[in-house]
């Protein structure tokens, strides 16, 4: 899958712009610090994912003074022209048509559109709590499978109708609240289960990939090992049922894959906590590389790979090492300084006060 051309019409900075991105190589987006570049891949994955890479609120993607942001493009998958296009309005729902075609459900972008994004904000991944990896394996879960996306909604409904059942008894169960409660304890059993087993097969399968990629980065000979650890021991269900008197006293689900956690390791040292920034930048983008991989293993072409920034959070030897790294397809990347000389994009495009123009062009 390719992005032939992107238009951004009122989005960010941009009051209107145009870029036809290189259809199979690296599109390099060089600018100042502020020009624009991010918003020029964040509005990429937003045709992707419905939501802000940047984790941004709606109403600042749209441009000072306009009503509504635009976001289109022309997408080519096996030779067959595809057409995407987001209205996003400052206030109001936001609607993503595919062909003229309203998507309600992400799921139903995957087949025109995926994207990989690594961005300087992925040092949460390790850095971070575990809210962070948690909603990384779920990403990648979403994106490869529509009944794991639904099992997601799912158990998120679930969690939200028990804590408002918990909150509502205050600590005293009448009987009527306790039956509520198995209804929704065995709910909750049963997705909860289907969703940390999916994830840990995910972490499973991730975890050479992953090491793969950053050996290749950091050259020190050292596996990482990605490990999936859940909140409770044996059968969930009977876990929910030992620490209800405790959930009913802190009106909180205390167990279930709402509280999992990956733990990340170089050699035997935990990443969050022991290894450096450098190490754990690497990882981070070991992880990005690696879901893009897998990605393009179940795909009949790889998606789009989006970094931003990439080479300003690496020293010399690891950006040369992720030049040669960088796998096939198509590629957008940003920078605000110059890339190492192994860089040989197919597309320069200069980005600065909200204009996108090939490098060269004044």
């Amino acid at each position: 899958m390719t992005i032939a051309g992107l238009w951004l019409t009122d989005f960010r900075c941009f009051r209107d712009a145009h870029v036809e991105p290189d259809p199979e190589g690296l599109t390099v987006l060089r600018g100042p610090n502020g020009a624009g570049k991010t918003s020029v891949l964040e509005a990429v994955a937003w045709l992707a994912t419905q939501r802000s890479m940047r984790a941004a609120p709606r109403d600042v993607l749209v441009r000072m003074g306009a009503e509504r942001g635009i976001v289109r493009a022309k997408l080519l998958r096996e030779g067959r022209e595809q057409w995407i296009e987001a209205e996003i309005p400052r206030s109001g729902s936001a609607r993503t048509y595919l062909n003229r075609a309203a998507a309600r459900r992400r799921s139903e972008l995957v087949d025109a559109l995926q994207v990989t994004v690594f961005s300087p904000d992925d040092l949460h991944l390790v850095q971070g709590g575990p809210a962070g990896r948690r909603d990384y394996l779920d990403d990648v879960l979403a994106d490869g499978s529509a009944r794991l996306d639904s099992l997601r909604t799912e158990v998120e409904r679930i969690l939200r109708q028990r804590g408002a059942l918990l909150r509502q008894a205050g600590g005293r169960p009448d009987p009527t609240a306790t039956a509520s409660l198995d209804v929704w304890d065995s709910r909750l059993a049963v997705a909860g289960t289907a969703l940390a087993d999916a994830r840990q097969a995910l972490a499973d399968e991730l975890a050479p990939v992953v090491s793969s990629a950053y050996e290749g980065l950091a050259n020190n000979g050292e596996p990482v090992a990605l490990r999936y650890r859940r909140s409770w021991t044996g059968d969930l269900g009977r876990s929910l049922e030992a620490s209800r008197p405790e959930d009913l006293r802190r009106q909180m689900t205390s167990v279930g894959p709402h509280r999992d956690d990956v733990d990340i390791y170089i050699g035997a040292r935990p990443v969050r906590t022991i290894a450096s920034q450098g190490e754990q930048r690497s990882v981070a983008l070991a992880l990005r590389l690696a879901t893009h991989e897998l990605r393009g293993r179940a795909a009949s072409e790889p998606p789009v790979l989006l970094l931003d920034d990439v080479f300003s959070e690496l020293d010399t030897r690891r950006s040369e090492a992720l030049v040669e790294l960088l796998p096939p397809g198509q590629v957008l990347l940003t920078t605000a300084v110059d890339p190492p000389p192994q860089v040989h994009p197919g597309r320069v495009v200069e980005v600065d006060g909200g204009t996108l123009l090939p490098a060269g062009c004044t």
